[in-house]
């Protein structure tokens, strides 16, 4: 098992000067405002109250060092990987026959989404699990987001993070282990599998790619749907057609033009504005966050990641994964390695248990949850344990 001392992995922490937050905060002080939204409702975007009211908490209460310490309680590192550093949080469990897992993340979010879990999964007997649910962590920054490098070439699609995430475990002494993601994370964790990752195992999703491929591009270029779906497939098309032609703008944007989104390197309010506009549930979420009224997200959990991409200056680097991008969002990969599926309420899709079968012939567990969103580990990271250690039970 390589570890600190290996020369090719170099140990990490978050210090972040003081003159950064003091920039920072100066400006959002500065923001020029545009009018308020002219309908009731969110349908125009983050709505300008919603938007202000964090903007306030950001500059005269929240403290990124709170987070910055939260970062700094487990061990980081920094490893070069195809010519570029990759940066990841590596905690092991002090229980014997843990199962190593690699997490991803994915767009907009971080490693601090998946902070909530790493307690439970490594120290499972602690927080109501027994020895033997035990997992050890590896959650990695993708290339242009946190604190690993930025692309300066093109070429760091889904599938290039995925071999760099197989190289990463080989590195790190791992012959066999389980991938988990959701967003990016999920498309990655997917292509691990098909690309036979030495070493993978088994694989869990909370955003599973299961439409069949005339299902996909029928509802996005709104020809008529194939006939004998089930009532329960037809209100997944009903969800997809939603998202592609309702609320995924900003990743048409990101997938064509990211430079033109440069905006987001200067105003760290219109950064904020962007990363929380990534899906209608969670929007309202976070609207809901500000107004004083957190279900599973505080104001906190939302300054934190954003504040992270602003320190990072990742706001444009990480769009670029949307260009560098060619494998349908939510299509079927060709995964043949074991699988566990979480479907969670507000997903942007709820994956049927059909196409999940079909998608995934080595599908494990199938279960839909009664609450959480998109953001699964970050919103409700406590259904997400229980589901890992479920949904990756047999293959202890």
């Amino acid at each position: 098992m390589s570890d600190a001392h290996t020369p090719a992995i170099r140990p990490f922490t978050v210090d972040i000067p003081e003159a950064d937050l003091q920039d920072l905060r100066a400006r959002i002080t500065a923001t020029r405002w545009p009018d308020r939204e002219t309908v009731p409702d969110q349908s125009q975007g983050v709505q300008l109250a919603t938007i202000q009211e964090l903007a306030r908490y950001w500059v005269q209460e929240y403290d990124w060092r709170a987070c910055e310490a939260r970062l700094n309680a487990y061990p980081q590192f920094i490893t070069e990987i195809d010519g570029l550093d990759i940066h990841f949080t590596h905690v092991r469990s002090k229980h014997e026959n843990a199962l190593p897992m690699i997490i991803t993340h994915g767009w907009p979010g971080s490693v601090i989404e998946q902070l909530k879990l790493v307690e439970p999964l490594t120290n499972p007997t602690a927080h109501g699990g027994r020895a033997e649910d035990a997992f050890h962590l590896i959650i990695p920054s993708m290339p242009g987001y946190g604190f690993s490098g930025r692309p300066a070439g093109t070429g760091w699609g889904p599938d290039r993070i995925a071999s760099a995430w197989a190289e990463l475990m080989t590195r790190l002494g791992y012959t066999r282990y389980v991938a988990q993601g959701g967003d990016w994370g999920a498309i990655v964790t997917d292509l691990m599998a098909v690309q036979q990752a030495p070493g993978l195992i088994g694989l869990h999703t909370n955003m599973a790619g299961v439409v069949p491929a005339e299902i996909d591009r029928a509802i996005q270029i709104g020809s008529p749907l194939p006939a004998g779906l089930s009532e329960e497939e037809k209100a997944t098309c009903e969800q997809l057609d939603y998202v592609y032609h309702k609320h995924i703008g900003y990743a048409q944007l990101m997938g064509t033009r990211p430079q033109t989104l440069a905006a987001v390197a200067d105003s760290p309010v219109g950064l904020a504005t962007i990363m929380i506009d990534h899906d209608t549930p969670s929007m309202a979420l976070i609207t809901r966050s500000f107004a004083g009224q957190p279900e599973g997200l505080t104001r906190d959990d939302v300054l934190d990641n954003i504040t992270l991409f602003w320190l990072t200056n990742t706001g444009v680097s990480s769009f670029r994964l949307y260009w560098e991008n060619k494998f349908a969002f939510f299509g079927v990969k060709g995964v043949t390695l074991p699988v566990a599926v979480s479907v969670f309420p507000d997903e942007l899709y709820q994956a049927p248990h059909t196409w999940a079968k079909d998608a995934y012939p080595g599908l494990i567990h199938y279960n839909r949850l009664p609450k959480g969103g998109h953001f699964a580990a970050w919103e409700q990271p406590e259904l997400l344990v229980e589901e890992l250690r479920t949904g990756l039970r047999s293959l202890r």
